[in-house]
């Protein structure tokens, strides 16, 4: 056979390669089904939430009924992907012009982001292979592999996404299985791209030479002005550029589809989304600190489940046994180790207790004694191991403490409290293998959260401290508990949080008082926003008159949620508010009998002093009130000469009614952006603001990524914040009850109030930077990987 590159022969071996690819991953579909469905069972025999558990069953309800369809729709969609007619395009080329803009379906883009996450343990895992066969499949073929290349993990894994859904099986259901999806699907790639690399061997097809490398990166071809201006963010009309053409514009692969930030071992960054989304590299708007921390998050994970999986660098004892010990069902310590744990949970103070004093007068001294004291500890233990996976297990996390005990940005006093927690996370370790695999485990979240927050402080500012004395506490009542679990971590967790909701805004008075006047200002925006959407339904169907209804919307709402904010909802003076915007829509209607014109001459002097009484709870007063007050008067006159329909009472009395409990109706989904200014804080404050930074929204365009960042902030974290060309440390402090707006405080005392899209915009510019790249266990992680790649043999050591 003629295989020259670009003959018609190299052209039918790949095509040929590419359906054996196919065939492989189809023969594997059955073992992936079984393997979800063990996975699922077992979780199904887990405690959890009675919530939890009702849906683990629904997902293994579905995932039964439903298996055989999916595996039937993936097999014919990679059938089918096959033959570029039968299957055109997911992700078509299409002229840059306005005229070809489409609107993508949500479930399109969930899609395309869910086979993104899925595609990377892929690549993770398989990526030379794959490259490899990528190189002379393009040989071959004299041409890049397209975006849906059924060759390509993220178009063979975006089939089989689309397959789920076609197959009546729910998002939920593949988000609850997205990890051991992506484990198998990993496995069964690796295998193909391995089997496709030895077919290519086989039949002489060798990856391009350096010489045909360099030949390409000489030849580039040129793009048209359309291609450059798509590539960066911005549609040109054809013909418009200097270019040879405009000529299609490719669209990027599923892997450059924008996602949100998971779980990404950043500081500050949000950790408990499904998932682990991914960035593309060449994505505009995206911060370098998300893109750097994901890189690093996902690639220290994939080393560590490969230690934990895999034979490790020629000790497959030591392998097989931490492959064991990562198993499904890690079994219990052995009794020597079991009873060395309990002894060294109680023999804690002993250890430490001395070297919590010495911190303060000697912090050098007393830190290499709590090295000393962390390596004899660990001697001691794997001394009593029976097996060499408690022994592989004890040395990660030696590694990882000893990582974290030499941590200079956190203060001396805060790592000593951090020592004792080895025995209890080793604990954690030993029952629960989820530990080194997950970012978001109890006991991880809590050092994360703890080191973070005291990463800003030096030694002098945290002694004795508040924080110094509850980190102190958390560790101690770990300590207590002779049995440490995942269930302890996670209270910790919880009480740590409480604690810093206070600590933070309590720190320094003044942010006291400004968090809680920005609280007002975003409850006050919320519910004037609310009442108006309420009176706006509340009169859909009324014979109002314009005047009544503009008057409602839009300045007595308004009352009605400073009434509201400022006295309570059910207060005497906002009870009577509400009163009065039903009486008005009763007044100004048609008044046809002679007894309801008297009864409205009756009551409007009443009437026309809440009116008053509410408008200068505004600040509305003199000429300004008189002159809305007119315009009310002039239309309540009309209605004595109105034939129009009357308003019959008993919408009236239903409408007072609704009002008076008005807040059991009112919505608590997000509503939008609220007007803020310096102005309004120093009025709600009645001091001068100079002091503070009130960042408004401007308009600023973010992306939607951006903006989930910045709703998952976590309080405590440290940030260097670039604001009218001034750098200065922050720290993240408080956010408003629905996180409209967001409190960072300097250690010189000024504070930074930002709105949502504007602290989005500025993560995004790169003007608001964590401190932190990833978070202080990952960063633990990466180190003691560092350590055993160097020397494996520690481990059985």
């Amino acid at each position: 056979m003629d295989a020259t590159p670009y003959s018609a022969a190299a052209r039918r071996l790949a095509l040929l390669a590419r359906e054996q690819f196919t065939q492989g991953l189809i023969a594997g579909l059955p073992a992936i089904t079984k393997a979800l469905d063990a996975f699922l069972t077992d979780l199904m025999n887990q405690t959890a939430t009675q919530r939890e558990m009702q849906r683990r069953r629904d997902v293994w309800l579905a995932l039964r009924a439903h298996q055989e369809a999916w595996v039937q729709q993936t097999t014919q969609a990679w059938r089918a992907a096959l033959h570029p007619a039968a299957a055109p395009e997911r992700m078509p080329s299409r002229p840059a012009s306005l005229d070809g803009l489409t609107l993508l379906d949500d479930r399109v883009v969930e899609n395309r982001i869910a086979a993104s996450r899925m595609a990377l343990p892929v690549l993770e895992q398989a990526g030379a292979s794959f490259e490899a066969v990528r190189q002379r499949t393009q040989r071959l073929e004299g041409a890049e592999l397209v975006a849906s290349d059924v060759l390509r993990p993220e178009a063979w894994c975006l089939a089989l996404v689309d397959a789920w859904h076609q197959a009546g099986l729910s998002a939920d259901g593949l988000a609850l299985l997205l990890d051991p999806l992506q484990r198998e699907l990993a496995a069964l790639a690796l295998q193909q791209y391995q089997e496709l690399v030895k077919f290519y061997d086989t039949r002489g097809v060798q990856a391009p030479s350096a010489d045909e490398l360099r030949a390409r990166v000489r030849r580039p071809s040129t793009p048209s002005a359309s291609q450059m201006a798509t590539l960066a963010g911005h549609p040109v009309r054809p013909g418009t550029g200097p270019s040879t053409g405009p000529g299609p514009v490719t669209q990027p692969s599923v892997l450059a589809g924008i996602t949100r930030p998971q779980a990404l071992g950043v500081a500050g960054a949000p950790g408990h989304y499904l998932g682990a989304g991914i960035y593309p590299a060449h994505a505009a708007g995206l911060s370098g600190p998300l893109l750097r921390a994901r890189q690093r998050a996902q690639g220290v994970m994939a080393q560590l489940r490969r230690l934990l999986g895999q034979p490790a660098l020629g000790l497959p004892t030591a392998g097989q046994a931490l492959s064991t010990a990562a198993g499904p069902l890690a079994a219990p310590a052995s009794a020597a180790l079991a009873q060395a744990l309990v002894t060294q949970r109680m023999q804690a103070e002993s250890y430490y207790g001395n070297l919590v004093t010495l911190v303060h007068e000697a912090a050098p001294m007393a830190m290499a004694r709590v090295a000393t004291v962390a390596r004899e500890r660990t001697q001691e233990l794997k001394s009593k191991a029976d097996t060499p996976a408690e022994k592989a297990i004890i040395e990660v996390v030696a590694l990882m403490f000893q990582a974290i005990l030499s941590e200079e940005r956190i203060p001396p006093a805060v790592r000593v409290w951090f020592a004792r927690l080895q025995v209890p996370v080793l604990r954690v370790a030993l029952a629960d293998p989820g530990f080194f695999s997950n970012l978001a485990h109890p006991a991880r979240q809590l050092i994360d959260r703890m080191g973070s927050c005291a990463l800003g402080f030096d030694a002098n500012s945290i002694n004795g401290s508040a924080l110094e004395a509850e980190i102190r506490r958390i560790v101690q009542v770990i300590e207590q508990y002779p049995e440490t679990g995942q269930r302890v971590f996670a209270i910790a967790h919880d009480e740590f949080e409480a604690f810093l909701a206070r600590f933070l805004t309590e720190r320094q008075g003044s942010t006291a008082r400004i968090a809680s006047v920005a609280q007002q200002v975003e409850q006050r925006e919320t519910l004037t926003i609310q009442y108006t959407i309420e009176l706006r339904a509340l009169l859909k169907d009324m014979p109002v008159r314009e005047e009544i209804r503009d008057f409602l919307f839009k300045t007595w709402a308004e009352v009605l949620a400073v009434s509201a904010v400022r006295q309570g909802a059910q207060h005497a003076s906002t009870v009577a508010y509400k009163r009065a915007a039903a009486d008005l829509v009763w007044a100004a209607s048609a008044k046809p009998q002679r007894a309801d014109r008297a009864q409205v001459i009756q009551s409007l002097p009443a009437l026309l002093q809440a009116l008053r009484q509410g408008l200068a709870l505004l600040g509305v007063t003199g000429e300004a009130q008189d002159a809305q007050i007119k315009v009310l008067t002039d239309t309540l006159a009309d209605a004595f000469l109105s034939k129009t329909a009357v308003i019959p009472q008993a919408h009236i009395d239903a409408m007072a009614r609704r009002l008076a409990h008005l807040e059991d109706y009112l919505s608590d989904e997000a509503l939008g952006d609220m007007p803020l200014s310096v102005e309004n804080i120093e009025l709600l404050l009645g001091i001068d603001a100079s002091s503070i930074d009130v960042i408004a929204d401007n308009g600023a365009p973010v992306e939607a990524d951006m903006l989930a960042w910045a709703q998952q902030l976590a309080p405590g974290a440290w940030f260097t914040l670039d604001h009218n060309s001034r750098s200065a440390q922050v720290q993240y402090i408080w956010h408003s009850q629905r996180r409209q707006l967001h409190l960072f405080a300097a250690s010189d005392g000024r504070s930074y109030l930002l709105q949502l899209r504007r602290l989005a915009a500025y993560l995004q510019a790169g003007l608001l930077v964590p401190q932190e790249e990833e978070s202080l266990t990952l960063r633990a992680t990466r180190e003691a990987l560092t350590k055993l790649d160097a020397n494996p043999e520690r481990l059985l050591g």
